[in-house]
Order: C-alpha cells, then sequence, then structure tokens
C-alpha cells in the first residue's frame, strides 16, 4: 500500500486520524445532545450545527493564509491540534450553558481551521517532487482513507460513553425520551401516556410514579453522557498531538526552501480586496431579502463570493486559467458537501425517528463493536486466505483470522436476544468503514484503468461521484414515500411497526460512500496538482471554504424537516446532485486542460 510513497504520508495519516475521531463524534452526536440537553427544535439545532461546520472549514482560509504568509505550514498545523484539544475540554465540561457550549464548538472550528487545509497543503507538497508525483491520487486516496479509521470508531465510543453513564444511573437509552421529557417539563404535552409508558421501560427501579423527577433526571444524565463521550475525542487529540511533534521532522519544511522571488509570495493589492469586500457586502445585501436566509447566511455566502473576486484579482495572468478551474470546482463542492452532510443533520434525525429501534441478532452484529470487529475479520480473513500470490504463512494467518472471527460472530449472534435495542448515532460509523474498505477496490479499479489507458480524469471522477450520490438518496427517498411527516407526528414518535428497516439507511450510506471516494480525495488531489505554488495553502483553504458554503447550506435541510413530507426532501438533493455533475461535464475539458 505505502510502496513508494514517502514515510511522511504516515505522519499525516497518523495526525488527521485524532481529528477526525473529534470530527465523527461531532457528526454523531451534536445535534442530538443539543437537542437532548437543551431542547432545540430541528431547525435551532440544525442552524447551531450548520454554523459550525461552516466555521470548521471557512477557518481553514484563515490557517491558509497564515501558512502561506508565513510558509510555516508546520508550526500553524500544531497551533490547530493543542487549539482543538482546548475546544474539546469545553464540551467535556458538564453543565455548561448554551453560549459557553457555542464557545466550545468554535474553539474547536478555529483549531480545525488552522489544521486541516494546512495538512492537506503539506501532503499535497510532498508530491511535488517528481519521485512522488504520479503517486498523487494514490497518495491523497490512503491519506483518506486513514483519516477514516478514527472516524469508525468515534460513533461506537460515543454512544458507549453515553450508554454506560445511563446504566450507571440506572437507566436505559431511548432516542425518543429527550423531546417527551421536554415538553413535559415545559408544559406543552397533552397526553403523558405515551411518555408514561417508555419512562417505565427505561427505568431499571421500576415503574415510575414522579414523571416530572425522572424527565429532569432522565435529561441530566442523557446529557452528560454525551459530554463525557467529547471527553474522549480530546484524548484522541492527545495521540494526535504525540504524533505530529514526534514524527512531524519527516515531513516537508516548506520555509527552508522559500526563495526572495516576488512571484512566489501571495500579495495583497488594495483593489482585489477593495473589490473582494464589495462581493461580501452585495452578496449579504441580496441574499437577506430571500426568505430563510437573512443577514448571517448571507454573509457566510458572500465570503465565498469575496474570495473567489479576491484570487482571481490577485492571480497572475498565467495562473488566471488554474485558478478557474479550480473555482468551479469548488462550485460544484458546496453542493456536494450540502447534500453529503446531511449524514450527521436530517440523515441522523430520519434514523433517530423513522428507523427502528431493535433489530434481529444477525442486523445487531452492525451495531455493536466487538460484532462489526468480528465481521470486518472475517472477511479480511477470507480475502488473505484466497487472494493470490500471497505467501503461505500469510494465507495460514488469513485462515486463522478467519476461523476465529466466525467463532467470535457466532458468539455474538448466540447470546445476542431476540430484538435488541439499537442507536441512531451508530449509523455515523458506516459510512468511516465503508471507506476503510473500498479504498483499495477503488484504488484497484482506478489501477487497472489506468494500465488499459482508459482511467478518468480526475475532474470526471468527481462528476461520476455527483451522479452516485443522487443514488443514494433516491434510496432514502423510496424508504420514505409512505412515512408520514416530522409535522404530522405533532411532537410524538413514530410507532413502531411503521419505522423501517436499518438497511435502507446502510445501503444509502455505501452508495453515498462511493460517492465521497470518487469526489472528496480526487478533489483534494486536483487543488494541489492545479494550485500555483504560492496559493497551495490558500486553494487548499478554498476547497475547504467551499466545503464550508455547502455546510452552511445544512440548514435547508431542518428549515424543510417539519414543513414538507419526507420523500419532498430527499428530492431535493437528488436534484442538486444531478445539476452539479452536468455542471461538471459541461466543463470538463476546461478543467482537463487546466489539470495537465
Amino acid at each position: 500500500m505505502l510502496k513508494n510513497h514517502p514515510k511522511g504520508l504516515l505522519v499525516a495519516f497518523f495526525s488527521n486520524m485524532g481529528e477526525r475521531f473529534g470530527f465523527y463524534t461531532m457528526m454523531a452526536i451534536l445535534v442530538l445532545f443539543l437537542q437532548a440537553k437543551f431542547g432545540l427544535s430541528a431547525e435551532k439545532a440544525g442552524g447551531i450545527y450548520s454554523w459550525f461546520y461552516f466555521s470548521i472549514y471557512a477557518l481553514a482560509l484563515v490557517g491558509g493564509l497564515m501558512a502561506d504568509a508565513t510558509k510555516k505550514y508546520k508550526l500553524v498545523i500544531l497551533s490547530g491540534i493543542i487549539i482543538m484539544f482546548a475546544g474539546y475540554i469545553i464540551m467535556a465540561v458538564p453543565g455548561m450553558t448554551l453560549t459557553i457550549t457555542i464557545i466550545g464548538l468554535f474553539t474547536i472550528a478555529l483549531g480545525n481551521g488552522l489544521f486541516k487545509g494546512n495538512l492537506q497543503a503539506v501532503v499535497g507538497q510532498m508530491y511535488d517532487d517528481p519521485q512522488y508525483s504520479k503517486l498523487r491520487d494514490s497518495a491523497f486516496m490512503i491519506f483518506y482513507m486513514g483519516i477514516n479509521v478514527g472516524a469508525f470508531f468515534a460513533p461506537f465510543a460515543a454512544n458507549g460513553i453515553r450508554n454506560w453513564w445511563l446504566r450507571a444511573n440506572g437507566f436505559a437509552h431511548d432516542g425518543s425520551l429527550p423531546a417527551l421529557c421536554h415538553q413535559y417539563l415545559n408544559g406543552s404535552i397533552t397526553d403523558t401516556s405515551t411518555l408514561q409508558q417508555l419512562a417505565n421501560n427505561v427505568n431499571f427501579s421500576g415503574p415510575v410514579t414522579d414523571l416530572s423527577a425522572f424527565a429532569g433526571q432522565y435529561l441530566d444524565v442523557f446529557s452528560k453522557g454525551y459530554n463525557y463521550a467529547f471527553g474522549i475525542a480530546a484524548a484522541a487529540m492527545v495521540i494526535s498531538l504525540l504524533v505530529y511533534v514526534i514524527f512531524n521532522r519527516l515531513l516537508p519544511n516548506k520555509e527552508k526552501k522559500v526563495t526572495a522571488e516576488v512571484s512566489h509570495k501571495v500579495e495583497f493589492k488594495p483593489l482585489p480586496l477593495i473589490a473582494a469586500i464589495i462581493a461580501i457586502g452585495a452578496t449579504a445585501f441580496g441574499l437577506q431579502f430571500i426568505k430563510q436566509v437573512g443577514w448571517a447566511n448571507g454573509f457566510a455566502f458572500g465570503l465565498f463570493a469575496g474570495f473567489v473576486t479576491w484570487i482571481i484579482l490577485s492571480s497572475h495572468k498565467e495562473e488566471r486559467a488554474r485558478i478557474t478551474a479550480l473555482v468551479l470546482v469548488f462550485v460544484v463542492v458546496v453542493f456536494f458537501w450540502m447534500s453529503f452532510h446531511q449524514n450527521g443533520l436530517t440523515l441522523t434525525l430520519f434514523a433517530r425517528d423513522y428507523t427502528v429501534k431493535q433489530v434481529g441478532p444477525i442486523t445487531y452484529l452492525f451495531f455493536t463493536l466487538p460484532s462489526i470487529l468480528a465481521v470486518i475479520g472475517s472477511i479480511a480473513g477470507l480475502v488473505l486466505l484466497i487472494r493470490k500470490n500471497l505467501r503461505l504463512n500469510t494465507r495460514i494467518a488469513g485462515g486463522i483470522l478467519l476461523v476465529a472471527a466466525l467463532v467470535l460472530a457466532y458468539f455474538r449472534v448466540t447470546k445476542a436476544g431476540a430484538m435488541n435495542s439499537i442507536s441512531p448515532e451508530i449509523f455515523q460509523s458506516f459510512n468511516p468503514l465503508f471507506i476503510v474498505a473500498l479504498t483499495f477496490p477503488v484504488m484497484g479499479i482506478f489501477a487497472w484503468l489506468n494500465k488499459k489507458g482508459i482511467e478518468p480524469s480526475t475532474p470526471r471522477k468527481i462528476g461520476i461521484g455527483m451522479i452516485i450520490a443522487a443514488f443514494g438518496f433516491i434510496l432514502v427517498m423510496i424508504s420514505s414515500i409512505r412515512l408520514p411527516s416530522p409535522a404530522s407526528l405533532d411532537g410524538l414518535p413514530v410507532a413502531d411497526e411503521f419505522r423501517v428497516t436499518t438497511y435502507w439507511l446502510i445501503s444509502s450510506y455505501l452508495i453515498l460512500t462511493i460517492a465521497e471516494l470518487f469526489l472528496s480525495p480526487m478533489g483534494l488531489s486536483f487543488v494541489s496538482k492545479v494550485a500555483p505554488s504560492r496559493f497551495q495553502g490558500l486553494m487548499q483553504g478554498g476547497w475547504l471554504l467551499a466545503t464550508a458554503v455547502g455546510n452552511k447550506l445544512l440548514f435547508v435541510g431542518t428549515i424543510l424537516w417539519d414543513k414538507v413530507e419526507l420523500w419532498h426532501l430527499w428530492l431535493v438533493f437528488i436534484v442538486c446532485c444531478f445539476a452539479s455533475a452536468a455542471f461538471i461535464f459541461s466543463i470538463l475539458k476546461r478543467l482537463e486542460k487546466a489539470s495537465k
């Protein structure tokens, strides 16, 4: 896998693992935590969620500017890790107000902005060396797979810590209860029979006699469990910090290679800066007239418009074609992430509110960490056993792994009950799991196509990824056609007999993951290849700013959540994906020319 690659790739691989652990902890539980702790509506929780995700990526622009201006990429990355750690510590302290919680979130976002884009830029710098340049696409796929190893464990850790704390306080988990508890405490619930039934089910001490005391205690314990999950994310950042501090010498040092040539400096000319400020203001002013957008969201989109204006006007004539090609790809990225990152928002709400709460023993294999590791081990063992051109001792090791994993899986199935409770957070583990599992097969397909001389160009892969993403949402749309809309439920949970099987969401995540592998690592590779040398960190920041704008548009999902039929909601994202693919293919020749 790492043959012929520089050693620094492994440093980036493991340094980013802790950051991804924290990121996917947030993706799995943030909106659920905000609703359970503060009783926020889906729209308000989604607003905070989208601003947080916007800030994570938008602040990468600040990190890129700092690194490009000073050329101290490695120092900026180190600062980002430390600041992220501080943010997770704030989130880990129970009892914080909503204001302090938001401060913690934006501390994490600032650290991430200093860290993420610049680490990607450093990976790209390793492959500017002609010795490694042909391995750039595969390097970013390996890097992307690596960051998802941490992401796979995050939902299990968050769920395990939360459920452990509930059990320690005499409760079981039920995702429908926090909303009902808040409704009871604020006096908005009229029929308490459902609350009483669910409370009796989760209370280890027997039937609940005081619903008011139960509601307050359950919400307190439930939300504290999430606080402790954020503490696990802080611990993961310590591991990333240690790896980076000890081994960062293996990463390229751009600072040592800087010359005094003006052409390699990021120039801050007055006219582009003034034009960028005007673009920000004009966009914010225009969009605030659109219902549900307003000044704040208008400014977020204006920041992207201002960045595009400034970077184009600041570029030299010979750089402009490459800069323009990157900007056009950024536009497509906006709509991909607006759709894809619904997995942490409306798709998580769908998992909680419309997917079955209990599953049989076979399906349950995918919802506990020991069981799913047994499944992974059996598949890995089988591959090692039957794969050609492997040594005998490797095949024997594969056979042993296969048998051991199958025995563990059988043990887990026999020990499971006829029906077993699952948590909505665990669905967030499927995306990183599929990333890790599918990276090698996708790389193998690309390598085979390359040998045949028919491998798609990087821009073409991005367009194909958008088409694949649309089919992921088509699956969820089909599963939702006969389901009641959230607005029609009047705050009550969906009856168990109307909830859909877990395999709708699992299959959707599988398809969306394939789309992500076609788009995200390929996009990172495209940016590192096409970006002019003096704008390397800044253009990685631009990629992340486009991702930020897409994340800011996540609020579209929660605005529509309580207002339209579910299948109408998913149709919006299907149209976005198909329209973006059509746009990519319409400018394909221009993009391919820029990447040569």
